[in-house]
């Protein structure tokens, strides 16, 4: 399928189907506006190929999600099913503080 080989995948694709905005077209201007960062560098080119294992850390609606990319999406589904391309490394965080 083309977009989820080795290489990895374009990141506003990547944000769309990991159901952080509402359409790719937000998501590309997200990128552009300099809102997201991979593995701590900004990047304002939409098409930015992301792969398993980068951090991305997003400035979105008054808040800063840190993300790690699990898995490249082939579809845009249900939220559960795009809970799955990720992991919220500030929710693991959060788990080990209040342990």
């Amino acid at each position: 399928m083309a977009g989820t080989d080795a290489a990895g995948q374009r990141l506003d694709k990547w944000l769309w189907f990991a159901r952080l905005t509402r359409t790719r077209s937000l998501a590309a201007k997200l990128v552009a506006s300099g809102y997201v960062r991979v593995n701590s560098r900004r990047v304002t080119t939409p098409a930015k190929a992301i792969a398993p294992g980068d951090v991305l850390t997003v400035a979105l609606h008054c808040q800063v999600r840190v993300l790690k990319v699990a898995s490249m999406g082939t579809r845009r589904g249900n939220p559960a099913e795009a809970s799955h391309l990720f992991d919220d490394l500030a929710e693991a965080r959060e788990l080990e503080r209040s342990s």
